[in-house]
């Protein structure tokens, strides 16, 4: 009897997870096939992917560029799609496995297009949940699809759950390594580069979740994120700095017991969990060695240094539109700090403003989280002007 293939989509299949993915499936080709693979904008590395993995489909967000998508895979058979329809219909195939792998909110509609068809989703788009928290894991049980994280936090936190017993949970603890401005003072980090910040000692991350960490609003996030993987409570969620990033996270239990997931910092082993779950796959590379280690250590985070990790806090307390705005305005001031027309201290000030006139209401659809999102991005562009912003900084 011949083995059957668990076929997968990649959204995002260029990015950093996604080419971690696509490694794994490499590794281990017989238990996988490629059906769709997504990008933004890098065509040349999509259309390689496509072509190695022997994809059915590949589609290109940027329009512009789909002509050279076409060309690049003409003769191979691969149908080619672009455009946020072409993203939507890679994502709405039938497929065992999904990777949600976009970064950002635009990841948001075609995971949900994903959670439709009722497959797995390996989730590593921290703005499904922190966005639209409430609606999406509504749409996960209306349609029995399965949710396994990707983060490797939460990945830990979900290898060592007891989901059929949550009265038996003190609280769960999400580890941080502190990022790259861990030790900097206040009056340092006013001088921050772009550069600096997304130079992450421990992981190989995109711009813009290195930009998370180094403020620690990944970690903020992450809170919004377990809140709704796990059913936990803000006050259930600790945060606890551990710079080696070897021990993920925790779970504390009733009786006195901890449990946490050890590994080295590698992304492809919570994806390898998520694309194999509940089995396990080989990996390629080194496991952990305990007998190497010289020490482990763990601290607790100063909210005064890090303000993101209380403004996510207030963020989820608020509840409603709350997270919405918090990621969204986040989402425009690490861009706009890439491109350094603010400082590095400016973006947690940035989001603690846009918290502050956050609408009242909760959302009933997706139609008024996108209308949300839209306009709280639009209203933070207008106001961090570098003139502006310059003043704030004085």
């Amino acid at each position: 009897m011949k083995h059957k293939q668990k076929r997968i989509t990649i959204l995002g299949s260029t990015g950093s997870v996604g080419c971690s993915t696509l490694d794994l499936v490499g590794s281990n080709s017989k238990e996988f096939s490629v059906h769709a693979l997504t990008a933004n904008n890098n065509v040349n590395l999509l259309a390689k992917q496509a072509k190695i993995f022997n994809a059915k489909i590949a589609a290109i967000a940027n329009e512009s560029l789909y002509p050279d998508l076409k060309d690049k895979l003409s003769g191979t058979g691969i149908e080619t799609l672009c455009g946020r329809e072409g993203i939507i219909e890679a994502a709405s195939s039938s497929v065992d496995f999904l990777m949600a792998a976009i970064v950002g909110s635009a990841g948001l509609e075609p995971t949900i297009c994903a959670v439709r068809n009722g497959c797995t989703i390996g989730l590593a788009n921290k703005e499904c949940l922190v966005s639209a928290g409430d609606l999406f894991i509504q749409e996960v049980k209306n349609h029995n699809a399965t949710l396994i994280p990707v983060d490797s936090e939460h990945s830990a936190i979900f290898q060592v759950f007891n989901f059929a017993d949550l009265g038996s949970i003190k609280n769960v603890i999400l580890t941080a390594s502190g990022g790259p401005l861990l030790n900097f003072s206040k009056k340092q980090m006013k001088k921050v580069t772009p550069e600096v910040a997304v130079a992450h000692p421990n992981w190989d991350m995109g711009a813009k979740i290195s930009v998370d960490s180094a403020t620690m609003m990944n970690k903020g996030l992450e809170i919004i994120e377990a809140h709704h993987l796990f059913g936990m409570e803000s006050k259930k969620i600790k945060v606890l700095i551990h710079p080696e990033s070897i021990v993920h996270s925790c779970v504390s239990y009733v009786d006195g017991s901890v449990l946490a997931q050890m590994g080295v910092p590698d992304m492809r082993i919570p994806i390898a969990v998520s694309l194999a779950w509940p089995k396990r796959i080989k990996t390629n590379f080194e496991a952990l060695d305990l007998g190497s280690l010289k020490s482990l250590t763990f601290r607790d985070p100063d909210s005064n240094i890090f303000p993101a990790l209380n403004l996510a806090r207030q963020a989820l307390d608020m509840g409603g539109f709350a997270p919405t705005v918090l990621n969204a305005a986040n989402e425009v001031a690490v861009y706009e700090f890439l491109d350094k027309n603010i400082s590095f201290l400016d973006i947690a000030k940035i989001v603690e403003k846009a918290l502050e006139e956050v609408p009242s209401g909760s959302a009933t659809n997706l139609t008024q989280i996108y209308e949300i999102d839209k306009n709280t991005r639009e209203r933070v562009l207008k106001e961090t002007k570098p003139s502006i912003i310059s003043k704030s900084t004085a």
